[in-house]
This record gives structure tokens, C-alpha cells and sequence, in this order.
């Protein structure tokens, strides 16, 4: 009879995501993960395959927080905005964890969840096959671009900075070359990111009504 096992999935998965909002990326190893659960790093290879391994862990860590209310009787169009907004939500709380939520391909439930209820909302709206498909990715990349954006781009504060600190590092750059840049930073101060979020989501959705009609 096998030994039971000494860590729960969900148990793994905070600590590692733990470890990423902290440290970052950088900070999340063998040796960190198993510290951080009071063990030894051989032990976590009982759970874990590798660096890929570890990184599994966390983007299903951050796909498992993504929660939404969905009305039944409630169009098509505020379900794909109820799923995409939660799940914004839950990769915006975990700026660090953003590079793998791009780039990391993982068929883990946690992961999939969100994709398959966005898949459904959107098939509720008619479409299906390729058009499914190009919607699909349009609203994912809608969801991971604007967190990306607002935590990662020309924009972003600094670690340790705030919004207008950052917004005074874009302001000091020549106008002429710059100015519009230098506009929405000026706009960003007195902007509220989900909102910005809704209204970016809004002209996707409205592209999809207009495709469809």
C-alpha cells in the first residue's frame, strides 16, 4: 500500500505562488518550494516534474482564484464580460506570474476552466467552428494584453514606485518626439484600471456583434 502522501495540490500550488509574488520568477525552485513547505527538495520531486513542473503549479494557482456570477437568463455578451472580467482579475492580482500565464501551455482543470466557460459564453452567441475559435483568442488576448499593459508596459511603475512616479518619468521625455505618450500618461492617473478593462472588452465584444450581423 502506497504512503499517503505528505502535500495536497492545493497546498503546493500557494506555496509556489507564493514564492513568484514575492521573489519573482527567478525565486521559485526545487530548494525554495520545498523550504517553504518545511521539507526537503527530494520530496518535492515526488509531486513535481521539473521546472515545468513548477511553473504548472502556478498558473493553475492563479487560474483557480478566477471567479465570476453568471445570470442564466443573462445575454451572451455579459457572460463572455462576467468570465473575462474574473479571470482579469485573478491574472492582475499576480503581476510576477503574468510571463507565464502568456507563454506557459498547461491542460491542468484549473487552467482550463476559464477557457472552456469563455468557449460556452461565446458559443452562446452564435458562434461556433473557426468564428469560435477567432473569438476565443481575440477576448484571451484582451484579458492577458491589458494586465500585461498595465503591469509590464511603457507605463508601469517601477518596483517600489507609484502610479505618479511613473507618470512623471514619461513626462520628463522630450514632447515633440513623445506627446502622446506623455497624454495618456497624464489620463492613466486619474483612470481606474478595471474600468479601462470593461471599455477594452466592449470594443471587442462590439466587433464580434458586427461580425456576426
Amino acid at each position: 500500500m502506497p504512503a499517503p502522501r505528505k502535500f495536497s495540490l492545493d497546498q503546493l500550488q500557494a506555496a509556489a505562488l507564493a514564492l513568484v509574488d514575492s521573489d519573482g520568477l527567478a525565486g521559485l525552485t526545487m530548494r525554495s518550494l520545498a523550504a517553504a513547505l518545511g521539507t526537503g527538495a527530494m520530496t518535492i520531486y515526488n509531486y513535481v516534474d521539473g521546472r515545468e513542473g513548477l511553473e504548472q503549479l502556478v498558473t493553475g494557482a492563479v487560474m483557480a482564484q478566477a471567479r465570476w456570477d453568471i445570470e442564466p437568463s443573462g445575454g451572451w455578451e455579459e457572460q463572455v464580460a462576467a468570465i473575462a472580467v474574473g479571470t482579469w482579475r485573478a491574472v492582475r492580482a499576480h503581476p510576477n506570474a503574468i510571463p507565464l500565464i502568456l507563454t506557459r501551455r498547461s491542460l491542468d482543470q484549473d487552467t482550463l476552466r476559464p477557457a472552456e466557460a469563455l468557449l460556452e459564453a461565446l458559443a452562446r452567441g452564435g458562434m461556433s467552428g473557426h468564428r469560435l475559435l477567432i473569438a476565443f483568442r481575440a477576448v484571451s488576448g484582451v484579458i492577458a494584453g491589458s494586465a500585461q499593459a498595465e503591469l509590464a508596459g511603457p507605463l508601469a511603475a517601477a518596483r517600489g514606485d507609484d502610479a505618479r512616479t511613473a507618470t512623471d518619468r514619461i513626462t520628463r521625455l522630450p514632447t515633440p518626439q513623445f506627446a502622446r505618450l506623455i497624454e495618456i500618461a497624464h489620463a492613466a492617473l486619474d483612470s481606474d484600471p478595471e474600468d479601462e478593462f470593461r471599455a477594452a472588452l466592449q470594443i471587442i465584444l462590439a466587433g464580434l456583434r458586427h461580425a456576426g450581423g
